[in-house]
C-alpha cells in the first residue's frame, strides 16, 4: 500500500514508522527543512551551526508507552535518560525531593511526601486525600470533561497551598493550561497514570541529545519503506468522488492509496474546509522556552521546578552553565519583549539558585511557541475528531485529534498509531494500551 503523510511532526512520523515497519511504502511531506514539528531543534544562529538548541524542553514519563515504542522503532530509546527524583525549590533555595520509596503502589511516593518542606501537614493530608480521590474518580465519573480541574480540587477540599504548590505545579506543565481552564478529565489522567499506576511511572525522561537527533536521517535507515521529503509543503488536495485523488506538494503531484493529515488544525482548516470539522472549538495555549548561558556553573541539580514564580522548570543542559527554562500556558509573556523576559528569568533564578546571584549571562535566547498546544478546556473532548473523515481514503492524526490523551508527545504518537491502524483495518496492531 502507498501512503502519503502530510506533516513531519511526531504524529506523522509515528504513523510513518508504524506503516513503514509493516512493509507499506510511506511518503512523508514536511514543509520545513527539519522533522519533529513543535518538538525539534535547530542551530542557535545561522552564523554558527555548531550549537544546537531545542525549541523548548520536552520531557516524558515512563507511562508514555507509545512514545517510548516510537523511539524504539527508530533505535533511539537509549538516548532518553530517566530521573527518579523531582526537585521542588522554594524562593530562597530550600529544596524538597519527590521520589519513590520501598512501599508498594499507590503508596510508593508516601515516604518522600512526608518529608516535603514546602507543604504543611494540613496540605499533605489534603493532597493524600486528593490522590485517593483520583483513583476513585478517574474511570468512574462521567462529568470530568464538563468541569475544570480547579472545580474538582475545590470539591475535594484541597488547601490553597496544596493547589498552588503541588497540583498546579505539576499539571500546568503537563497539560500546558491553567487549572481554571483545564478539563478535570485530563488532570486526573496525569495523576492516575503518571503518579499512581506503577511505582516507576512518574519517572521523568529527558532526551540526552537535541530533539532533532531523535528523528535524524540515520534513524530512518532501518525503515527503508519510508521516504522523507523536506521543504515540501502540501498546497492542494484534489478531491474526486468522495476521496483524495492526488495532492500537490512542493510543486509535484503525489498520489497514494491512503493519505494521513498530521497537520495542525489551523493548517488543515485552510487546506481542507470540505471536511467540516469543529475547528472553531479549538484555541491555542502558548509555551515559552528561555535559554540562558552563564559565565560559571549556577547549579548542580539536573532540573528543578520553581515554586510561586513565573518560571515553572529549569533543566541543566551543560554542567550548570547552560539552563533551559520553561513557562507553560505563558500568556502573560506573549506581549513582553525578549530582554524583558530574560531579565525576569534571571531575576527569578537568582531567588532560587544562590550561585546564580553573582553569575553573568553570556548569551540568551527566547522562543515563544504561541501555538504550542490546544487548550484542553472542558467540553472539548467530546468534539475532538477521530481518525476517519468523510473522505474514505483520508485519515487524521495529530495531538488535537481524539487520541485518548491531551496535547502531549504521547498523544501525538498515539494519534499516528491510530491512523495507521485505521488504514490497515487492524485495530490494536500498533497502539499499546495505557499502563492502567
Amino acid at each position: 500500500m502507498e501512503v502519503a503523510v502530510l506533516g513531519g511532526g511526531l504524529a506523522g512520523l509515528a504513523a510513518a514508522a508504524a506503516l513503514g515497519g509493516a512493509g507499506h511504502h510511506v511518503t512523508v511531506l514536511e514543509a520545513r527543512p527539519f522533522l519533529g514539528g513543535r518538538a525539534t531543534s535547530f542551530p542557535l544562529s545561522a552564523a554558527d551551526t555548531s550549537e544546537i538548541i531545542d525549541n523548548c524542553q520536552h520531557i516524558l514519563l515512563r507511562c508514555c508507552v507509545n512514545l517510548l515504542d516510537f523511539y524504539q522503532r527508530l533505535g533511539v530509546r537509549d538516548r532518553v535518560k530517566f530521573h527518579r527524583e523531582f526537585y521542588f525549590i522554594e524562593p530562597g533555595g530550600r529544596t524538597s525531593v519527590v521520589k519513590a520509596g520501598v512501599l508498594p503502589k499507590p503508596l510508593h511516593l508516601a515516604g518522600s511526601f512526608a518529608t516535603l518542606r514546602f507543604l504543611s501537614l494540613a496540605d499533605k493530608i489534603a493532597v493524600a486525600r486528593g490522590l485517593m480521590a483520583v483513583r476513585a474518580d478517574h474511570k468512574t465519573r462521567r462529568d470530568l470533561d464538563r468541569i475544570t480541574m480547579l472545580d474538582w480540587l475545590k470539591e475535594k477540599r484541597q488547601t490553597p497551598a496544596a493547589i498552588e504548590r503541588f497540583w498546579r505545579q505539576v499539571l500546568v506543565s503537563a497539560i500546558n493550561e491553567e487549572l481554571d481552564r483545564m478539563a478535570a478529565l485530563h488532570g486526573l489522567q496525569v495523576f492516575a497514570l503518571g503518579f499512581l499506576a506503577r511505582p516507576d511511572s512518574y519517572e521523568m525522561g529527558i532526551p540526552a541529545v537535541p530533539l532533532g537527533q531523535l528523528y535524524s536521517s540515520d534513524c530512518w535507515k532501518k525503515l527503508p519503506c519510508v521516504d522523507i521529503r523536506l521543504r515540501c509543503p502540501v498546497t492542494v488536495l484534489r478531491i474526486e468522488n468522495g476521496k483524495i485523488a492526488a495532492l500537490e506538494a512542493g510543486g509535484q503531484t503525489v498520489t497514494a492509496d491512503a493519505y494521513v493529515s498530521a497537520l495542525p488544525f489551523e493548517r488543515l482548516q485552510v487546506l481542507a474546509p470540505e471536511l467540516d470539522l469543529p475547528y472553531s472549538r479549538f484555541e491555542h495555549s502558548p509555551i515559552t522556552g528561555i535559554h540562558l548561558w552563564f559565565d560559571r556553573p549556577v547549579t548542580g541539580l539536573p532540573h528543578g521546578t520553581l515554586l510561586d514564580r513565573t518560571i515553572h522548570w529549569f533543566f541543566n543542559k551543560s554542567e550548570g552553565r547552560y539552563l533551559q527554562l520553561v513557562v507553560s500556558a505563558s500568556r502573560s509573556l506573549l506581549e513582553k519583549g525578549r530582554q524583558e523576559i530574560v531579565d525576569l528569568a534571571v531575576a527569578e533564578l537568582r531567588e532560587f539558585l544562590p550561585a546564580a546571584r553573582d553569575a553573568q549571562v553570556v548569551k540568551s535566547q527566547v522562543i515563544k511557541e504561541v501555538r504550542a498546544t490546544f487548550s484542553a478546556r472542558p467540553g472539548l473532548e467530546a468534539v475532538r475528531p477521530g481518525t476517519r473523515t468523510r473522505l474514505r481514503n483520508f485519515f487524521l492524526a495529530g495531538d488535537w485529534t481524539r487520541s485518548g490523551w491531551p496535547a502531549t508527545m504521547e498523544g501525538a504518537v498515539r494519534s499516528g498509531y491510530l491512523a495507521a491502524e485505521a488504514i490497515t483495518a487492524n485495530p490494536g496492531r500498533f497502539l499499546l494500551p495505557d499502563i492502567a
